[in-house]
């Protein structure tokens, strides 16, 4: 008997990775087109904007045509537009993603190293977040709207309303200015680092405007899962109600807005930067677009849609994981 329950345990093992495997091939040419259409529409931006890297560098310096021909040259800016996106995509493709035009230093390094700072920001603002709106959704779901969750649903969509940059003034006024209770956020500095990180986060984690569209999302689906026959069926039987609903009523929906919002807090990541100096990629686009450094502009457009692409693909991994029924109709309807 060893023999055909080891063959049925590996077909088991196979029917519940192949779903995952098919997602994961699907996505990645996704991506891969998603990222050529990106990189397309931004670099065609830049070449129709007005102005150039040139004139800021040179500043109020008067130069001949001769000396903007040699610049571009240096930089391999020549021929038109198209001819200079297939070399940027050529060198993309091997891993170089140019040079800045401003600093000399190579792209990609620049953006690995402030992308980790960015990444932090972003992740931990989420955390935040979900501490904050998971509690209020899952009391409203529950008990419905009392006297006790009702101030704290109204407090999730009022400082949904705040504006992130009006609440990182505030912040830094009387948590660094008047209270002193916070270092001056100039970068991280050895043992302040961490606590440098905290109030970027909290600020982008509670005015991001997704507090709220958290708690109603999660609520409206944990009330409808809670809804459900077989989970009347689970509470006459005795059984764990949140054991029954935690897949279909909170991991996939909390999934799902996580990856619905990663846009909008880069967003608000851009705005948290530049008011709290901290050197993450929102704060270097900033800058690479005031100094027209277009291959800074160009590394931080891919590396902010593989960013999205990977918070959208990690939801639907966990969704095929959760559902894998899902996957096979996704294949009939692909053709598979």
């Amino acid at each position: 008997m060893r023999g055909p329950d080891r063959f049925s345990a590996e077909t088991m093992r196979l029917s519940a990775v192949r779903p995952v495997a098919l997602l994961l091939c699907r996505e990645l040419v996704l991506t891969a087109l998603l990222l050529v259409g990106v990189s397309v529409v931004v670099f065609l931006i830049l070449h129709l904007a007005p102005g150039d890297p040139f004139s800021v560098l040179l500043g109020d310096q008067m130069a001949t045509a001769s000396v903007h021909g040699e610049m571009r040259h240096a930089v391999g800016e020549q021929g038109p537009w198209y001819g200079g996106y297939t070399v940027w995509l050529a060198n993309m493709v091997r891993g170089n993603f140019g040079t800045s035009i401003r600093t000399g230093l190579p792209v990609l390094g620049e953006i690995v190293r402030v992308g980790i700072n960015t990444l932090y920001l972003t992740l931990g603002s989420m955390l935040v977040t979900l501490l904050i709106a998971v509690p209020i959704a899952l009391s409203s779901s529950a008990q419905g709207t009392t006297l006790r969750n009702w101030p704290f649903t109204m407090f999730a969509y009022v400082v949904s309303a705040l504006p992130v940059f009006w609440l990182s003034y505030v912040v830094i006024y009387f948590f660094i200015h008047k209270f002193r209770l916070f270092p001056i956020l100039l970068g991280p500095s050895g043992g302040q680092k961490w606590i440098s990180f905290l109030l970027p986060i909290l600020v982008l984690g509670i005015a991001n405007g997704t507090v709220s569209e958290v708690v109603r999302y999660l609520q409206n689906e944990m009330s409808r899962v809670l809804a459900e026959d077989y989970i009347r069926t689970a509470r006459a039987k005795g059984a764990s109600v949140w054991a029954h609903a935690f897949k279909e009523g909170f991991l996939i929906p909390a999934t799902e807005i996580i990856a619905a919002k990663m846009p909008f807090m880069l967003g608000g990541a851009v705005v948290v930067e530049q008011v709290f100096n901290w050197p993450g990629m929102g704060r270097m686009a900033w800058q690479a677009a005031q100094d027209r450094d277009y291959p800074v502009i160009m590394g931080i457009a891919i590396a902010a849609a593989v960013f999205v692409r990977v918070g959208a693909l990690l939801q639907r991994v966990v969704y095929i994981m959760v559902n894998p029924r899902a996957s096979h109709e996704e294949s009939r309807s692909w053709g598979a």
